[in-house]
């Protein structure tokens, strides 16, 4: 299944996408695409439905996030070998892993804002993975069960903020319209392989990344289970495992966005997103 959330921000509402590429509505059925909702039983029970029996939306509604109310974002740095190298960086003997805030999170169109004062803006596809199943210390065996599906992510950072202001990366991290996701979740029964999907990112038409899975330094079912060793993982989490070679950061010389900008990504099976750049409404001309 394609599950979405569609509607104006913080209005959104539970729908799935049939195979003719037909919006239907799902709000009669669940009232959120969250939490128990996001579990295997819940997920069997809306695989079970005729689609053709749910409402029709018409028109061509914004999508937000496909999951909501998500408790926490898990991103994993340097998961690709070509992209550590292209960042100066050694290849990880564990995984890297760091927070992005919440509150940057939106949907796959929506507007991405250059913050304040930036000049390093710098964009990230990346494969989401998102959690179905209370996940506590699972063996990687056991992993890929506790995953309700996967979801286009762009993981967009701030370079300079990131790496110029002390601390750790979450300050580049998650600034607003920083985390967008979608267009839909794609329930894991729908994706034969986590580690065989291509990727790819292009601002005005340029593509700049281009990669697959399989290359990933940590495999999905690999991630889940480690970061289940140190913490919890609840249904809607999502964890972010990392982007390809072809960043503005390890461009020569780099590159960065600017406003007038604009990004296109994808990912194999799990759709496409498009964002317009903007600058910050008091950032200095």
């Amino acid at each position: 299944m394609k599950l979405v959330r569609y509607g104006a921000p913080g209005q959104e509402k539970p729908g799935l996408v049939d195979s003719d590429g037909v919006l239907r509505d799902l709000s009669g059925v669940v009232a959120e695409l969250s939490g128990e909702a996001l579990g295997n039983a819940s997920l069997r029970g809306l695989a079970a439905i005729d689609p053709s029996t749910l409402p029709r939306v018409d028109g061509t509604p914004r999508y937000g996030a496909p999951v909501a109310g998500i408790g926490k974002m898990i991103c994993v740095g340097m998961n690709y070998a070509d992209h550590a190298a292209e960042t100066n960086a050694p290849v990880p003997e564990q995984p890297v892993l760091f927070m992005k805030a919440t509150t940057a999170i939106g949907g796959p169109n929506d507007t991405v804002v250059i913050p304040r004062g930036s000049v390093k803006t710098d964009w990230e596809v990346e494969l989401g993975v998102i959690i179905g199943e209370v996940t506590r210390d699972v063996s990687i065996d056991e992993a890929l069960e506790h995953v309700a599906g996967y979801a286009v992510i762009n993981d967009l950072s701030e370079r300079e903020f990131q790496l110029e202001h002390g601390g750790q990366w979450v300050k580049g991290k998650s600034c607003d319209t920083f985390g967008p996701i979608g267009p839909w979740l794609v329930t894991r029964d729908e994706v034969a392989d986590p580690q065989q999907l291509s990727l790819w990112l292009e601002v005005n038409g340029h593509r700049y990344q281009n990669g697959n899975t399989r290359t990933m330094v940590f495999g999905v079912a690999h991630l889940v289970s480690y970061i289940s060793r140190y913490m919890t993982l609840m249904p809607g989490d999502v964890i972010s495992t990392g982007t390809p070679a072809g960043v503005g950061l390890g461009l020569k010389p780099p590159t960065y966005l600017k406003p007038g900008d604009v990004i296109e990504l994808g990912i194999e099976g799990l759709g496409q997103q498009r964002q317009d750049v903007v600058a910050h409404p008091g950032r200095a001309a």
